[in-house]
């Protein structure tokens, strides 16, 4: 082979063949290996990587093409006891690969250490020397460049978040050809973006969907793994999402969809580890490549695991953080996403302050994405960091999520009793954690992927995860829910209807909060899981029954359910948006006399220290000043009764009219026209929202 490029890794196309680049810092050798079927059998042919500049192994090969299915054998010691698991028996996928081609086969052969099963049973210190090739999947040579995007760059006071699964969303919608249900095509179905757009969505943001496998011991269980994070391929798109052969075009297309239509899309993404788990776990890229180099290490033998998957990524190290990037940059750029969510941010870095990260410090630095929309999840198996990330990043906010439960679903029969000054925090933007950043920061939620639906919240008290096969042990025990006194489905009537005006209520506080607010799949239909806060797997033969799909054929309850949103969305468009991009100061304003934002007791007078300081208080009104001579009036009464507020004076409004009651039908609600200082009954576990005017 003759020289490459070694500017650029991976596979890299040219008119007459093809640059093939790996990053290897320990190994003696590198091997490319091409694959090609000859009557019906799969033939490798080798070639030697003997071109090196520094820890990067190249060269070029004429007449590849697009299609090629390749992969590497590195060459090195095995010496576990100093972290080196080199084992040219096995064949590695590119870190580079941008598509896999074929699936991982759970057998002895798929480990690099002598394994007695499919699962990794046997002495991790032990070589095997039986090859692996036709049961791990092949990297595939592909051509796909930078394209022209279509950015919308919606400005985040704006932005409303729909965290959604590609198979869960549409895999049960009959308006989509079976063949393309639950596919990168059908998230730009027209049926798929008119649901979006009804609520009022801004940003679809996708679970996991960089090539990823099951792990061997969820396998053993007869599932698979559902949600996607446990990677293989950080730059390749999973196969199984695709209706055809060409997962990137596909995606590509389905993003272009989504833009015309005024959403942008963000990804999940998980670069904290990777699916090759422990030390037992398979050997399918990394850990062949250069295992001490990839992953971080306590001593030569043992991983660091901050993510609770037996790895943690090396991502401080200049080669990661480029690899990092690049991925990024692919995403952003050939995908065209526009922001990307990280996945237990705080494991990509070592110190104790993102602001001392290599990665975090690149990602501001470079021109494109520090642009796009970058969400972290500020905390990992073993530090908690919500409030460290530093601008452009926002982060999910779980103390918003504790705070609505707690004021929605605290049974002070059950002793929670703690008032409401940490719901009005939250709803006010969190200022107390995000300081002078802005309450944009804030990616509020009540519900995510990780715990109960919203259905499941006040429907259970007790996680129930059995399908699992984890005897239940799986998931949190700490879930702030209320199963109004009967555990999962009822017959009754009059739980159900405080069910759902719990849920109706709980969102009305998520889309009206200042923050960035963020809806799970299925929460405006009042999707189940049965009660399952850990519906990471599902069995191997299909999608299940149990909820982890969107149900597309409502009930009256459940439309309703999706009308309240989009009624609620509609109103924060029409009176928040413009006002909540920035903290409140509660300051009068000279020309109006009203504050920005007031607190009221249910007599219509601000709230005094006293009411603050009340444990048992159960109620409060809010009020946001809401430009053009309008104020907005959230009435919020989370008793087990129903409840008399009385409304503020002319002060505040000359003109109150109701537009959304959480215990009335959305879609037939008629208006409710009151005086200023006018006593109103606000329903049991419910909401309400008035528009004032001058």
């Amino acid at each position: 082979m003759q020289p490459a490029d070694s500017r650029y890794l991976g596979a890299t196309l040219t008119n007459d063949g093809c640059n093939f680049a790996l990053w290897s810092e320990a190994a003696d050798a590198v091997e490319l290996c091409l694959f090609n079927e000859v009557n019906g059998k799969l033939v490798e042919t080798r070639f030697s990587l003997a071109h090196r500049t520094g820890p990067i192994w190249h060269g070029y090969l004429a007449g590849v093409r697009s299609g090629q299915r390749y992969g590497y054998r590195v060459y090195g010691p095995w010496q576990p006891d100093r972290g080196l698991r080199f084992n040219p028996a096995k064949l590695l996928l590119d870190p580079y690969a941008h598509q896999l081609a074929g699936q991982i086969e759970y057998v002895p052969e798929i480990y690099s250490h002598t394994s007695s099963d499919g699962f990794g049973t046997g002495d991790v210190n032990l070589q095997d020397q039986r090859d692996n090739v036709g049961k791990v999947p092949l990297s595939v040579v592909t051509d796909h460049h930078p394209r022209s995007i279509h950015r919308l760059n919606t400005p985040w006071a704006h932005t409303v978040i729909y965290e959604a699964h590609v198979q869960g969303l549409t895999a049960k919608n009959l308006a989509i050809d079976e063949g393309e249900r639950g596919t990168y095509k059908a998230l730009g179905h027209p049926t798929t973006i008119a649901h979006l757009k009804k609520m009022g969505i801004t940003a679809l943001e996708l679970l996991p969907i960089h090539s990823f496998i099951t792990e061997p011991a969820i396998h053993a269980r007869g599932r698979r793994n559902f949600w996607g994070y446990n990677p293989i391929a950080f730059n390749a798109p999973h196969n199984t999402y695709a209706s055809t052969n060409d997962p990137t075009t596909e995606l590509q297309s389905s993003v272009d969809h989504l833009h015309t239509a005024g959403i942008e899309v963000i990804l999940d993404v998980v670069y904290n580890h990777t699916g090759e788990g422990g030390v037992g776990g398979p050997t399918l890229s990394y850990r062949g490549i250069d295992n001490k180099s990839w992953y971080r290490h306590k001593g030569d033998d043992e991983y660091i695991d901050v993510t609770g998957c037996g790895n943690t990524i090396n991502a401080g190290q200049p080669h990661a953080v480029r690899h990092i990037i690049d991925s990024l940059r692919w995403w952003s750029d050939v995908i065209g996403v526009d922001g990307f969510r990280f996945d237990l941010a705080t494991a990509l870095y070592r110190n104790d302050s993102a602001t001392d990260s290599s990665l975090f410090s690149a990602i501001a630095a470079d021109p494109v994405l520090r642009n796009l929309k970058l969400i972290s999840e500020p905390w990992d198996v073993t530090r908690y960091s919500l409030g460290d990330f530093a601008y452009p990043w926002r982060e999910w906010n779980d103390h918003y999520r504790d705070s609505v439960r707690q004021f929605w679903l605290g049974d002070l029969q059950r002793g929670y009793g703690e008032g409401v000054a940490d719901i009005a925090s939250r709803i006010s933007g969190s200022s107390d954690i995000f300081y002078y950043r802005g309450p944009t920061s804030s990616i509020n939620f009540v519900t995510a992927h990780d715990g109960f639906t919203l259905n499941d919240v006040v429907s259970y008290e007790e996680k129930h995860n059995e399908q699992n096969g984890e005897d239940n042990r799986d998931g949190s025990s700490s879930n702030q829910s209320w199963n109004v006194g009967v555990e999962g489905p009822t017959d009754d009537e009059g739980i159900a209807t405080i069910r759902h005006w719990l849920q109706k209520s709980m969102l009305a506080t998520l889309a009206l909060s200042s923050g960035v607010p963020m809806f799970s799949m299925g929460d405006e239909i009042s999707r189940s899981q049965n009660g399952s806060n850990n519906a990471y797997s599902l069995p191997t033969t299909d999608i299940g029954g149990t909820g982890w799909a969107l149900n597309w054929d409502l009930s009256d309850r459940e439309q309703d359910m999706l009308d309240s949103v989009s009624a609620l969305l509609s109103i924060r468009n029409t009176y928040l948006v413009d006002v909540t991009s920035e903290f409140f100061n509660g300051a009068i304003d000279l020309g109006t006399q009203r504050k920005d934002i007031a607190w009221f007791s249910l007599g219509g007078r601000e709230m005094t220290d006293t009411h603050w300081s009340d444990g048992d208080k159960r109620s409060i009104t809010v009020f946001f000043e809401a430009g053009s001579n309008r104020g907005l009036l959230l009435l919020l009464n989370s008793s087990q009764s129903e409840t008399i507020f009385t409304l503020p004076d002319e002060k505040w409004g000359e003109s109150f009219r109701c537009i959304f009651d959480a215990s009335q039908q959305s879609s037939t609600y008629e208006p409710v026209i009151a005086s200023p200082a006018a006593k109103v009954k606000v329903a049991p576990h419910s909401a309400q929202v008035w528009l004032l005017s001058r």
